[in-house]
């Protein structure tokens, strides 16, 4: 299904029933609504990112819902689609934190370098956030946390507000790092997003165990 290390880590999971189940309501969904990410970008944060290459875990809910934003990476647009107000803070963030001015809204070059940009869960329906809450998605990225989890090499792991920080239950294993703060939505990003300095914390994390750090 991804053709890289997932295929292997996941294989009892996609013959799972849950994961079966969910399968042929997204292939439904997709018949007769207009869902995101477009369908051939639903597994692209594994694409991108395989499983012996993550460093970090970005956890997002579900996708963008609107027109032309979704492709498959938590929190990332492509080019040319307006920029949705959570990456907008996420980069006042990165400036405030590194100093790196970056208006390139498509993240593909983080997950590129081990940045798992991935949502709990995949898909949406078109202007109706969490259309696909309770579906399945949510038990088969709690088991690609648990699979990270179990990994000898350290990850570390990015929760922005309350719903990522809730899968802190799943990070048991020591070795691993949590970096959690409020969400960066408007709504939240100022009771403790701003000033949390999550790429500076990931990068110092990174150079204590030895793993090249991540250009944000």
């Amino acid at each position: 299904m991804i053709n890289k290390k997932w295929d292997i880590v996941l294989e009892e999971e996609f013959k799972k029933d849950y994961f079966k189940k969910l399968g042929i309501f997204i292939k439904n969904e997709y018949k007769k609504k207009t869902i995101f990410p477009p369908y051939e970008n639903i597994f692209d944060a594994l694409r991108f990112t395989d499983y012996d290459d993550v460093k970090v875990v970005i956890l997002g809910q579900d996708p963008y819902h609107g027109l032309g934003e979704a492709h498959g990476l938590s929190f990332s647009v492509k080019e040319g689609i307006k920029m949705p107000p959570s990456l907008l803070n996420i980069f006042k963030e990165l400036k405030s934190d590194l100093g790196i001015e970056r208006n390139q809204t498509d993240l593909t070059d983080w997950a590129k370098q081990g940045v798992l940009l991935l949502n709990s869960i995949m898909t949406v329906e078109q202007d109706k956030p969490l259309s696909h809450k309770n579906k399945g998605w949510e038990i088969f990225t709690d088991n690609i946390i648990g699979y990270l989890n179990q990994r000898e090499k350290p990850v570390i792991f990015l929760l922005w507000g309350n719903f990522a920080r809730s899968k802190k239950s799943l990070i048991t294993n020591s070795r691993h790092k949590i970096i959690e703060s409020a969400h960066p939505s408007p709504l939240s990003a100022s009771r403790g997003f701003f000033g949390s300095k999550p790429f500076s914390k990931c990068n110092n994390y990174l150079e204590e165990l030895g793993i090249e750090k991540i250009n944000w």
